[in-house]
């Protein structure tokens, strides 16, 4: 028995370096057509507005069924909730302002990094490496703020505000997936 846990906690730790690796992946660029192809194209921009959240609905419901399910992880289910509202929310804001966007992003923000930062509190002891994705969580949720006040201000924003965000969110992923890697390796070398 007690060797099925541990290699269930291998294969579970596996998951959780590859699902990081692939998050940063997507979030860059997904970074990268915001600022090189979003500018010339409204329906593109509007398009990548969409996808964002709606990935990081999908991405969390993986991440929760290979974790142990979502009755195991109430934070990602919450998070999956959370930026399924979010999409269709993006979508009707898309038809009044990017002011409304950028507001529905603050309040997303603000929402899927506290839950993002109580996954990682939750994962903490048991995979280690989870620093980044509390930093992740805590500075999300500052940065939803200061969304919510720049939708405020008469200026219209851009798809821009938001990868800047995405972009911070790329490096906690790749420095959390790296951390685990490197984790990883030191128990083999170890053994």
């Amino acid at each position: 028995m007690r060797n099925s846990e541990m290699a269930l906690g291998a294969d579970q730790a596996q998951w959780l370096k590859q699902y990081y690796f692939v998050r940063a992946a997507f979030s860059t660029a997904w970074v990268i057509a915001a600022f090189t192809i979003a500018p010339s194209s409204a329906v593109i921009a509007a398009t990548l507005l969409v996808a964002y959240p709606a990935w990081d609905a999908a991405a969390n419901y993986l991440d929760a069924l290979w974790s142990g399910g979502l009755n195991q992880n109430r934070t990602q289910g919450l998070n999956v909730l959370v930026s399924l509202a979010t999409t269709i929310a993006v979508i009707l804001a898309l038809q009044a302002s990017m002011n409304w966007v950028l507001g529905i992003f603050g309040a997303w923000a603000i929402l899927s990094g506290l839950l993002q930062l109580g996954t990682a509190v939750r994962r903490w002891k048991r995979f280690g490496a989870q620093w980044a994705m509390v930093l992740s969580g805590g500075q999300s949720a500052l940065a939803g703020g200061f969304f919510i006040f720049q939708a405020t201000m008469p200026a219209v924003p851009s798809i821009a505000n938001v990868a800047g965000y995405a972009a911070v969110g790329a490096i906690y992923f790749l420095v959390s997936a790296v951390w685990l890697a490197i984790g990883s390796w030191r128990r083999n070398a170890a053994l």
